[in-house]
């Protein structure tokens, strides 16, 4: 009798631990594969975003390549002349409405694995920092939240600018291009440059661009986040389509207020020699940086900041509103499959 219960004790405790050990792997299973839904739907949500905020603002970003580049081969007397309206009237009057969307293949080729390898790494570095000890998420670590946020988008630009960095020159030179068409497309821009210049000439301003990448999503990723808490924590019953299209908004103005001298800088370097054209600035980022003060004036570092800011805030508003909305729309479909 007591070998009997002995035994029916073994029975239960061995049915209990094979049920429990089911149990544990169903678990991990579930986790894997919410995490492989999460991380395909940050993908594509992401390079869809992209692409549907840069065709909807590629007029005005055209706009604001054109004013950047203004100073290297114009006197002051035309600087000072220069206007949104006029230099889109010229488009307009000389290449016709579609030149507003000159570049725009490329921009989309370069903005669909850029916006999917950002928003991917972002939440990658976010729950990697997260895990440090220290940094873990609670309700009155604002400060912890704040650093994970800085770091994670600094982090996710870096990775994101050297990733797709070629399809970015390519985009700057085809959309700087006026009367004078020296590159007739993505792929013969990229067998021109590299003939030209070197395969080292497809990273020109290499530098300058994740100097300015990284800190601007680095700012732009933690305001935006920041702002959506703190909206959603105030105002719970506001629409989620709402508040992420305005904290996007803002995050953008916040970030291209304090990053816009370096993108400048940045396009400059990347059109350095284009089109067989002299070179201007050869004393690398910090001598591009003081000629350009010494020739143009410290406003020379924000020329073209009206366009960039006219872009910007439905730009980066739209991408954050379209990614929300279409990571959410995935991450239902694909667990529904």
């Amino acid at each position: 009798m007591q070998t009997e219960a002995r035994v029916g004790v073994v029975v239960d405790g061995g049915q209990r631990d094979g049920c429990a050990r089911k149990f544990m792997h169903e678990q991990q299973q579930s986790l894997q594969r919410q995490a492989q839904i999460g991380g395909v739907s940050q993908l594509l949500a992401g390079g869809i975003a992209g692409a549907v905020s840069k065709t909807c603002t590629a007029p005005l970003a055209r706009l604001t390549i054109l004013f950047q580049v203004q100073g290297m081969h114009s006197n002051v007397a035309t600087l000072r002349k220069a206007s949104i309206w006029r230099e889109a009237s010229r488009i307009i009057n000389e290449e016709g409405v579609c030149a507003f969307w000159k570049g725009n293949l490329v921009t989309i080729a370069h903005r669909l694995p850029y916006s999917s390898v950002s928003f991917y790494s972002y939440e990658h570095y976010k729950n990697l920092l997260q895990s440090v000890s220290g940094l873990q998420s609670s309700s009155e670590n604002v400060g912890a939240h704040i650093f994970v946020r800085l770091v994670g988008g600094f982090l996710a630009g870096v990775t994101a600018a050297s990733a797709t960095y070629p399809l970015d020159l390519v985009r700057t030179r085809l959309a700087a291009q006026t009367n004078v068409i020296y590159y007739r497309g993505i792929w013969h821009a990229l067998s021109t440059i590299s003939k030209e210049e070197g395969v080292f000439g497809l990273y020109k301003g290499l530098g300058a661009t994740i100097l300015s990448v990284g800190p601007n999503l680095a700012i732009s990723f933690s305001v935006y986040e920041t702002l959506r808490s703190q909206w959603q924590l105030q105002r719970p019953h506001d629409s989620n389509l709402l508040v992420s299209l305005a904290s996007g908004c803002l995050s953008g103005i916040a970030s291209s207020t304090a990053i816009f001298p370096l993108d400048l800088v940045r396009r400059r370097m990347q059109l350095e020699g284009a089109g067989g054209q002299a070179r201007v600035y050869t004393t690398g980022l910090f001598g591009t940086f003081s000629r350009i003060i010494r020739t143009e004036g410290w406003r020379g570092l924000y020329r073209g900041i009206l366009p960039e800011y006219c872009k910007v805030v439905p730009s980066v508003g739209i991408v954050f509103m379209t990614y929300e909305t279409i990571k959410s729309q995935l991450s239902h479909d694909l667990e529904d499959s």
